[in-house]
């Protein structure tokens, strides 16, 4: 007998019980839906992170925190000499350097005033690592600074009182608020020492050239001022400490204004793609760095996503599995029901792995319309909950969800896993009740039939 014929005697068969079979594959296409939509949650979590992640970060860039000190096993501060260790390796398209001010100074312009984290930066490599600007230019004279996106919204007056500067919302009231343009302004900054136990200032001026990109996030906030070498020189000759650290050389004679000359605070390695950053990453902690890059978090949030992705599948399993009794039923009351077909087909010659071929053909049949009927509806339920739970959320809490979150996410893998697990849990359930079909008496199905 041939395949297409089975098909056509099992369709034919089908369709006198149409109302069993009908129940039978709604409850298999249900139990799909399940597992797809119950697994399609982890998929869609799982995406919305990795997506957080990689606009959070840059994907090419890799932190190196120092380098481990064969004697002690402590990390050491990054030099120049490790920064061209770092632009001598294979796939590195730039290698950021910055140093932090030790002095969290005051920056003023026109009866305006601001505190802001200075950080010297070494001005090629970051263009080259990508530093993007939405106003100016790239310093290039020593007096000259790039400033951060926000570094504008939090001049506020020095005429206002402490109290009355910020509204509700922690922001700087509109009246107090710097309203002009800062590009190819000189802006004051107060140098910091301490004589005798007393602060002592010392204005410094600075041009600002370059305004720098908004952050890709609106809760990130940039009011960062980068300076040049020179201005940290200038900075550290008037403190008479490194890096400008408010300390008095009369009170503390520790402070060595040569101490940690030339050391980085922070060290960025960037690599030419995102295939190279595991690899530089290696040579890396090879040669005893500390590193730490985007391709680390990934790793750290796929194994954890995984994790949770198998649960979910083996717990909608379980719903597919409950759905196989009702195969099972269907597929034991069917051979009760054609035990005289059986007898005439085992009476014509008919060979028993046919007659199983053909049972196994219609439970197959049940389990894997059932996948088709029950993937479609997860595809509609998901879609339904990603446009629906928003207005929910919305609606209950009166918030607003994060734009990039996706409450369930469907891949063409998750289909396809959802249809082997049904094909495989029905033809295991319609296994036993085909062995039986093919033990039916032949005297006993045919007497039945007169």
């Amino acid at each position: 007998m041939k395949l297409k014929d089975q098909f056509i005697f099992v369709k034919q068969n089908m369709k006198k019980n149409r109302t069993r079979v009908f129940m039978t594959i709604l409850a298999t296409a249900m139990s799909v839906a399940f597992l797809i939509v119950l697994a399609s949650v982890g998929f869609g979590l799982h995406r919305s992170i990795i997506k957080e992640t990689m606009e959070r970060r840059i994907v090419t860039e890799i932190e190196v925190h120092g380098k481990e000190d064969e004697k002690t096993g402590e990390y050491v501060r990054l030099t120049d000499k490790d920064v061209k260790v770092f632009e001598k390796l294979e796939n590195v398209k730039a290698v950021t350097r910055r140093k932090a001010l030790g002095q969290n100074g005051l920056y003023e312009i026109d009866g305006y005033q601001t505190n802001a984290e200075t950080l010297v930066a070494h001005m090629p490599s970051e263009v080259k690592a990508g530093m993007e600007l939405s106003e100016g230019r790239i310093p290039n004279k020593e007096n000259e600074v790039v400033v951060g996106y926000h570094f504008s919204k939090e001049l506020r007056s020095k005429d206002a009182q402490e109290g009355d500067i910020y509204n509700e919302k922690g922001e700087i009231k509109e009246e107090f608020r710097y309203k002009g343009s800062l590009l190819g302004k000189k802006i004051t900054y107060n140098a910091i020492k301490l004589e005798n136990g007393k602060e002592v200032y010392k204005p410094i001026e600075v041009k600002i050239v370059g305004i720098r990109k908004k952050p890709t996030k609106e809760w990130l906030f940039d009011n960062t001022v980068f300076a040049s070498e020179s201005f940290l020189k200038m900075i550290e000759e008037y403190a008479g400490t490194p890096r400008g650290v408010p300390e008095d050389p009369n009170t503390n004679s520790s402070s060595d204004p040569e101490t940690n000359i030339g050391d980085y605070d922070q060290v960025r390695v960037y690599a030419k793609n995102l295939e190279a950053v595991q690899a530089v990453t290696k040579e890396l902690e090879a040669k005893k760095y500390g590193t730490y890059s985007v391709v680390n978090e990934l790793k750290e949030i796929n194994i954890m996503f995984t994790i949770i992705k198998v649960g979910l599948i083996f717990i909608g399993t379980i719903a597919i599995i409950i759905a196989s009794i009702g195969i099972y039923n269907t597929m034991t009351m069917a051979i009760t029901e054609r035990a005289p077909d059986i007898g005439i087909m085992k009476a014509i010659g008919a060979n028993p792995k046919t007659i199983k071929s053909i049972f196994l053909l219609e439970s197959s049949y049940i389990g894997l319309v059932g996948a088709a009927i029950g993937t479609i509806i997860a595809y509609v339920i998901s879609f339904v909950v990603n446009f629906g739970f928003p207005l929910i959320i919305k609606q209950a809490f009166g918030e607003n969800p994060p734009e990039e979150l996706i409450f369930s996410h469907i891949p063409f893998t998750l289909p396809l896993i959802s249809f082997i697990i049904c094909y495989v849990v029905t033809i295991i359930s319609g296994y036993r009740p085909a062995q039986r079909a093919t033990k039916v008496d032949v005297l006993q199905a045919m007497r039945r039939e007169v």
